[in-house]
């Protein structure tokens, strides 16, 4: 029975907090802040678009795509299952699993991964969309898998982490760990090198484990709760985690963001912040939406603010992620914002989904992808 009171709360604090976006003794919800007029820098340009299915559906889902090679993976609420070119759009193959898929995509060594609602994770052939096989995992899987090519890692709601064989799907190890008494609803995507699986805790640590076995490596507390109601205590790490060179970039809800040393933990620095959707890296600056709606740029040097951009307040947003010298960002009414790296100005702003943008926008070269909660997904580059 704990189970599920804790399910419908945290089903129900993901619809309250991010719907606020403000603090919890709010007597009156603000609307969502108004877009200002700006001078246009950036015109972006539709590549091509595809619908996936439902998208994210009706309820707070996190599907993204995901990228190996030249070919795109996504999948919608449903099942639904594509695999695009992804300079052209054009469809490889198209495969309906019928399932209520709530973790995806992960992609990689042959493998396309979803997660769904039942608590099962579903492995199939990158070429073609087949089957290889089926596992049933501790409760719902909502962020992709991740593979090494030797082992698949999941996060469970329940905050485990479960080590599957790739070529079988048979269950290696197993990582329990104590959930916080309420949390968001959602995890953050496991990272996974050769040697470590990497995740974020709803009780604001991360931790490391060996691959091979589900041994702890290492375990550093990001977040520590604060307050005197479960509301202000909660500090999930929700936004995933962030890997560049030997660094690791983290945030938590109600917490702080930080950079850890991958192999050992060490914090490099961290600051308060509180962010559900994550950081993006890149030209020396650390990147976060923050729950409130603003959007930072952090020097990494002196982990102080470069810049800050509030214009966004209460607009929902997704995480950021960086695209030539810009910051993209998607918000609850479907715009794709770009904001300047150096002093985060609006440079550029298209629609894209009218449903919301709520995936992080995925960049590889120079083209951005983005995945609009209704199911339509667009390519888009820099004219």
């Amino acid at each position: 029975m704990r189970n599920v009171n804790r399910w419908k709360h945290a089903a129900l604090l993901a619809l309250v907090i991010l719907a606020a976006g403000c603090s919890s003794n709010s007597k009156k919800e603000l609307p969502p802040a108004a877009l200002t007029d700006f001078k246009e820098e950036v015109v972006l340009q539709k590549q091509w678009s595809r619908s996936i299915g439902d998208g994210q559906g009706k309820t707070y889902n996190m599907l993204v795509p995901a990228v190996d090679g030249n070919t795109l993976y996504a999948a919608d609420v449903t099942g639904v299952v594509m695999s695009l070119d992804r300079m052209t759009g054009d469809v490889k193959w198209k495969k309906d699993l019928e399932l209520p898929v709530s973790g995806a995509v992960g992609a990689g060594y042959g493998l396309v991964l979803l997660g769904t609602l039942q608590g099962e994770v579903v492995a199939l052939d990158a070429s073609n969309g087949e089957e290889k096989w089926r596992s049933r995992v501790t409760s719902e899987v909502l962020a992709p898998p991740a593979t090494n090519g030797d082992v698949v890692v999941v996060q469970t709601q329940d905050d485990r982490l479960i080590g599957l064989d790739a070529s079988t799907g048979e269950q290696r190890w197993t990582y329990d760990s104590t959930p916080g008494v309420l949390t968001l609803r959602g995890t953050g995507a496991p990272l996974v090198t050769n040697h470590l699986a990497v995740a974020g805790l709803s009780t604001g640590k991360v931790v490391a484990l060996d691959t091979q076995n589900g041994v702890p490596v290492w375990e550093q507390r990001v977040a520590i709760p604060q307050g005197r109601s479960e509301l202000e205590r909660i500090v999930d790490i929700d936004g995933g985690l962030l890997l560049s060179g030997g660094t690791l970039y983290v945030t938590s809800y109600q917490g702080r963001m930080a950079a850890l040393e991958l192999e050992s933990g060490r914090v490099l620095w961290q600051r308060d912040a509180s962010s559900y959707a994550g950081v993006a890296q890149g030209f020396g600056s650390v990147y976060v939406s923050l729950a409130s709606g603003t959007v930072e740029g952090v020097d990494e040097r002196s982990t102080t603010a470069l810049w800050s951009n509030d214009a966004l307040a209460r607009r929902q947003l997704s995480a950021p992620e960086v695209f030539s010298s810009y910051v993209a960002v998607g918000d609850m009414e479907g715009y794709l914002h770009l904001l300047s790296q150096v002093d985060g100005r609006f440079v550029g702003r298209t629609r894209i989904d009218s449903d919301g943008l709520r995936a992080r926008p995925l960049v590889v070269g120079d083209m951005i992808y983005v995945f609009g909660n209704s199911g339509k997904l667009e390519a888009l580059t820099i004219r």
